[in-house]
This record gives structure tokens, C-alpha cells and sequence, in this order.
């Protein structure tokens, strides 16, 4: 798997330069203050306040992606060690259980509230690029705060429910300082990056960030498996190492040009009809129902399966990180090709088809075991499977969202989107937790686990009803998908 997703990295430059071309075509104007912002402190006193020249602004978009390539990836790094299966392995080494691990898989989640008071905070501002920096290197550096609680328990033998509120805590704190930062984040990047090149910019660094987690989940979780002084010791040399990570990974978008909201603000208002605006609130409205009801329904099941594996099917951690990795590397080797096909077909299109699929996902964890079959070959296929197919809903939810945003209220609208899956991804995660725990005590007939993801399949199916009433521009019909994908089938009816 590792060979196959290495090419991509050789497509960097490639996809890099059809950026920049397209920029050189379509030239656009970015603002960077001359005190914050830009390729280099050097190259900022001789742009002080605009990138003009098509030359220059290829010079530039083409080092501002580079650079942000090289965020994700370290920012990858930061977030396997303080979420998924490490995190998860590191409460249950702690004592606790289903009741916690939806705790800690809400926090994100209910921190989203904040996104609309951070979108409003940044549109106050002048620069992205300071704004993002102050918000995240204080969210990441709370996290020190845990390595030394896992160190004065260790040497002075503090209690392990001491240390799970502990965590709890600073998950919580980090998230919510993190969250007030992106709505900015995605604001700029909707700037950077044109909107015709989006599907295959951000597959490629999608791409990057999952090699990342390829490389790193499987070692990290042997790591922390096989530590000499325990798995909470080995955690906490863990995530010393993701929080500098998580501070290297800033230090890349001070290479980024910068963006002052304020320019955005003064850019002019489109007229269109009194139908064309009735349409694109539809859209916006679809959107926000889809993604939340998508969230929920997601987030009922997503935080459980390792939890699964783990309780239910009592599999080591460092198994676990391996199938993790089995996902990153199927997402990996998968997100560039849904980045160009959705550049060609459209997001809705492509979140609409295999949102099915993902949909159904969960009732194919019902045949799993605690038997060779099952841990050697059912659930190496079925983590290849989704990492392969939630690389495009990943990939397209996130384009869709960029895609219809208004350009004048970019950053006050992926806050609304957030803070309203915010609420429903913590309610999913909570509730997952809860009802997981209630069919075990009445003792129905099959695992509560297992209930758990039949639940959350049938609400995926209802989420995917609302995309039918977003509309993209440039985006095909669902038909002209189905002539596409399969064109002997359309030609034959």
C-alpha cells in the first residue's frame, strides 16, 4: 500500500504548477500586510500591500501551497496523537469506557459553537496569517500541561481517575481555542486556492496528511503497546512528540501569502434575480441540514469501532493502529483520484453516490469476530474500504461547503456550518456512548456495539436527502453521473 501512495507525492510539483498556470490565466489579487504576512520576511518589504503580476502570484500561490501541503502533514502528525485510537487506548488504559470515549469524540464537536464568535473575531482583523498562528499554538501547547499530569502520576502514584478528568479537561480547552480559529483557516484557503483546482489541491495535501498517518499511527501504537514503564508512560512520550509536531506544522504557514479580511469585505456584490438568490439560500439551507444530519449520524458509530476492537473483540492497541493504518493508506492512495473526479463531475454528485456506500458501511461490521477470519482478513478489508470511500465524502463536503459560501461572508458561514455540527456531532458521539451502554444492560440479543452501527446506517441513508436540493455551480446531475460511470448501462436503456 506504501508503494502505491508514494507516486503521489512525486505529482506534487505537477499539480502544483497547474495551480499556479491557472492562476497566471486568472490572476487575482491578494492582500498581505507587509508587518505579518507573505513568502518570506524578505519578499514582504518588496509587497507590501498587494500580489498583482500573474508571474508573481504564481511565484507565490505555488510556495503558499507547498507550505500548507507541509502544515497538513505535521498538523496530521499533532492530531493521531491526540485523537483516534491512541487517545481512545490511552482512557481505556485509564479506566474508562464506552461513557468516556463519547466524551472525548463530542469535545470536537461541542467546541464548534465557538467557530461563529472566532469567524466573527477574524473578520476584525487584518491578518489571517497572525490570527491563525496565536489561536493554534496556544490550543496545541495546552497539551503540555497533560504530559507533565502523566508524569507526576507516574512518579508520585496520583490516582488514574484523577488523570481521565485531566484529560478530559485540556481536550476540552485545546478544542475550544482551536475552534475559534477555523473559520479564518478555511477562509484563507478559499482565497489560495482557486475554485476549479480545489478537488485536486486538496486531495493531494489530503493525500500527504494520510501518508503521515500511515507511517506514523502503526509505530506510534507499538510504541505506546510495548513502552517499558506502561501504556500511559508511552502515551505521554507520544504526545510530546505530536505537540512538536503540532508547533512545527505553524511555523509552515508564516510561509504562507496572506490575507487581509478587510479587502474581502470590500469587494462588490454580485446582483442576480430574486430567483437566483431564493436558490442559492435553498442551497445554503440543504447544505447546513445535510452536514448536520450527516454529523450525527456519522458520530453515533465513528468514535465505537475502536472501542469495538478493543473491549468487545479484546485485540491489542498495536492491531488497532494497524488497521488505522490500513485506512489512511486506502484514503491515501484514493484521494487524489477523487479530488480529479470531482473536479470534473462536481462535489454533490460524488457525495450523493458514495454516500450510499458509506452509508451501509457499518452493517458489514455485523459478520466481524473474535476469530481468525475476521482479524486476518474481514477487518483489514473492511477498514481498506473505508478509508477508501470516506477519503470522498471527506474531500467533498469540504469543497461543497467552499463552493457555495458567499464571498463576502465567507468565514460568519463556515462558523454557522460548524457550530451547527458541532451540536449534532457531540449529541451523536453522546449519545452513541449512551445507548451502547443501555442495550448491554437489557441484554438484547446482539452486541450493544453492534446495534449501535445498524442505528447509525439507517440514519446515514436520511442524511444524504437533503443534497438533492444543493445546487453547485459546474456541477453535473446525478443522471449525467450515472452516464458517466456507467455508460453501456445508459446506452442500453
Amino acid at each position: 500500500m506504501l508503494k502505491r501512495g508514494i507516486p503521489c507525492i512525486g505529482r506534487a510539483d505537477s499539480i502544483l504548477r497547474k495551480v499556479a498556470d491557472f492562476i497566471s490565466i486568472n490572476p487575482i489579487r491578494l492582500v498581505a500586510p507587509a508587518t505579518s504576512a507573505g513568502l518570506s520576511p524578505t519578499d514582504l518589504a518588496d509587497h507590501a500591500s498587494s500580489i498583482d503580476s500573474p508571474t508573481t502570484a504564481r511565484s507565490a500561490i505555488r510556495q503558499s501551497l507547498r507550505a500548507s501541503t507541509l502544515d497538513g502533514v505535521f498538523a496530521s502528525f499533532f492530531s493521531n496523537t491526540t485523537s483516534g485510537a491512541l487517545l481512545s487506548g490511552f482512557v481505556l488504559a485509564l479506566g474508562g469506557g464506552a461513557t468516556e470515549i463519547g466524551w472525548i469524540a463530542a469535545i470536537p464537536w461541542l467546541a464548534n459553537l465557538l467557530q461563529p464568535i472566532g469567524a466573527s473575531l477574524s473578520e476584525r482583523m487584518t491578518s489571517r496569517s497572525r490570527y491563525c498562528f496565536w489561536i493554534y499554538s496556544v490550543a496545541r501547547s495546552l497539551w503540555i500541561f497533560l504530559v507533565i499530569s502523566i508524569g507526576w502520576a507516574s512518579w508520585y502514584g496520583l490516582n488514574d481517575r484523577w488523570l481521565l478528568w485531566a484529560t478530559l479537561g485540556i481536550s476540552l480547552a485545546s478544542h475550544l481555542l482551536g475552534a475559534l480559529g477555523s473559520a479564518a483557516w478555511m477562509s484563507w484557503m478559499a482565497v489560495l486556492v482557486p475554485r476549479r483546482l480545489r478537488g485536486r489541491y486538496f486531495g493531494f495535501r489530503n493525500s500527504a496528511a494520510n501518508l503521515t498517518s500511515l507511517i506514523s499511527v502503526p509505530l506510534l501504537g507499538l510504541l505506546v503497546s510495548r513502552w517499558l514503564g506502561g501504556t500511559v508512560q508511552g502515551y505521554g512520550v507520544v504526545l510530546t512528540l505530536g505537540i512538536a509536531a503540532g508547533l512545527i506544522s505553524l511555523s509552515f504557514q508564516r510561509f504562507m501569502v496572506d490575507v487581509n479580511p478587510q479587502t474581502q469585505h470590500a469587494l462588490p456584490v454580485a446582483s442576480s434575480s430574486q430567483s437566483t438568490q431564493v436558490a442559492t439560500k435553498t442551497s445554503l439551507i440543504a447544505f447546513l441540514c445535510y452536514f448536520a444530519l450527516w454529523t450525527f449520524s456519522f458520530n453515533i458509530s465513528a468514535p465505537f469501532f475502536n472501542v469495538y476492537l478493543l473491549n468487545s473483540l479484546h485485540l491489542d492497541l498495536s492491531q488497532v493502529t494497524l488497521y488505522n493504518s490500513f485506512s489512511a493508506a486506502a484514503n491515501l492512495s484514493t484521494m487524489v483520484l477523487w479530488g480529479k473526479l470531482a473536479d470534473r463531475i462536481g462535489n454533490r454528485s460524488l457525495l450523493i453516490g458514495i454516500g450510499i456506500l458509506v452509508a451501509l458501511m457499518p452493517l458489514l461490521w455485523l459478520g466481524t469476530g473474535a476469530n481468525s477470519l475476521s482479524i486476518w482478513l474481514w477487518l483489514p478489508l473492511l477498514h481498506l474500504l473505508s478509508g477508501a470511500i470516506c477519503a470522498a465524502i471527506e474531500l467533498c463536503s469540504h469543497n461543497l461547503q467552499l463552493g457555495i459560501a458567499p464571498l463576502q461572508q465567507q468565514s460568519t458561514y463556515f462558523g454557522t456550518v460548524a457550530a451547527l455540527a458541532g451540536i449534532s456531532g457531540a449529541l451523536g458521539s453522546v449519545s452513541g456512548g449512551f445507548f451502547s451502554h443501555v442495550e448491554q444492560i437489557a441484554g438484547v440479543g446482539i452486541d450493544g456495539l453492534l446495534g449501535l452501527f445498524v442505528l447509525s446506517s439507517s440514519l446515514r441513508c436520511v442524511a444524504l436527502l437533503p443534497l438533492i436540493f444543493v445546487h453547485e455551480t459546474h456541477g453535473q446531475s446525478l443522471r449525467q453521473l450515472m452516464l458517466l460511470l456507467f455508460p453501456k448501462l445508459a446506452r442500453s436503456t
